[in-house]
């Protein structure tokens, strides 16, 4: 246990998650090579900048990517989990899952750019966003755990089962294969890929898209609203899951860009908000 120790204090000088805000969108860029694997420092830092972004009032929309051209992430550092105990472990889980619980309760758009590989832990992250898109030919994704006698402990369990269901979650994961970006689509892991030449064409693409929910673009309150009705919707029986939509919707109505956004639709020109 005194290693790891080391190896997190040798780390705590080093930036392994990279934090830029730039026009309204707060890009996070796990940078650890040549993987991005992430340890507790890793993630203390990935937690750190979502409470950043989110208190930010500049930031409407969160891109979460990794460094370099191979790979967004490739889930969890294995010599980390082979030299610590098991208590470290189970308490290096809990907050990684408090950490992405962070994510998809922010009422911030979050957008997952997958710019290479994105296996074990970092499909975990990635299923923590609300959108997900994927660099063509950028490399594999998938949930391989069950070849390391473990299964996917930081949410990708219950994520994956939500995205594709049941059974082909627990096929997927049994299996343990990975696959290209193309089949995640077809299962719905995958919101869309892009055409790029590499990984800056691609991020480039990425924030062009960001910005259309950025204002004056878009009504920012009404994407965060969208997205905690259905965040915490989904978790509720129907009944009251209609009942958190129309709390959102009646602050929404109190807003200023819902009042510009049906004024601008009367007077047929186009709407310009301001996040209020």
């Amino acid at each position: 246990m005194a290693s790891v120790m080391g190896q997190e204090e040798a780390q705590e000088t080093r930036t392994l998650v990279r934090y830029e805000a730039v026009s309204g969108v707060a890009v996070l860029t796990l940078d650890d090579p040549p993987a991005n694997t992430y340890t507790y420092e890793m993630m203390l830092q990935l937690d750190a900048s979502l409470l950043r972004a989110r208190m930010d009032d500049d930031v409407y929309v969160i891109v979460l990517t990794g460094a370099g051209e191979k790979f967004f992430c490739a889930g969890a550092s294995i010599p980390m989990l082979n030299s610590v105990t098991p208590t470290f472990k189970y308490y290096f889980c809990l907050h990684a899952n408090e950490t992405l619980n962070r994510f998809e309760q922010t009422p911030k758009l979050v957008i997952a750019a997958l710019n290479g590989h994105t296996v074990g832990g970092g499909l975990e992250i990635a299923m923590a966003a609300d959108i997900r898109i994927a660099r063509q030919g950028g490399g594999k994704i998938g949930l391989p755990e069950v070849n390391l006698g473990v299964l996917p402990g930081t949410g990708g369990t219950q994520r994956l089962a939500r995205l594709v269901g049941k059974s082909k979650a627990i096929e997927l994961m049994v299996t343990g294969r990975t696959f290209e970006f193309e089949e995640a689509r077809q299962l719905g892991i995958v919101t869309d890929i892009y055409t790029a030449g590499g990984r800056a064409e691609f991020l480039d693409q990425v924030l062009e898209y960001a910005r259309r929910f950025t204002p004056p673009n878009a009504a920012s309150r009404a994407v965060g609203n969208i997205k905690r009705a259905v965040q915490t919707g989904a978790e509720l029986p129907f009944q009251d899951a209609l009942s958190v939509e129309r709390e959102l919707q009646q602050l929404l109505f109190q807003s200023q860009d819902a009042k510009e956004g049906i004024s601008a639709y009367v007077e047929k020109r186009k709407a310009s908000f301001k996040a209020k």
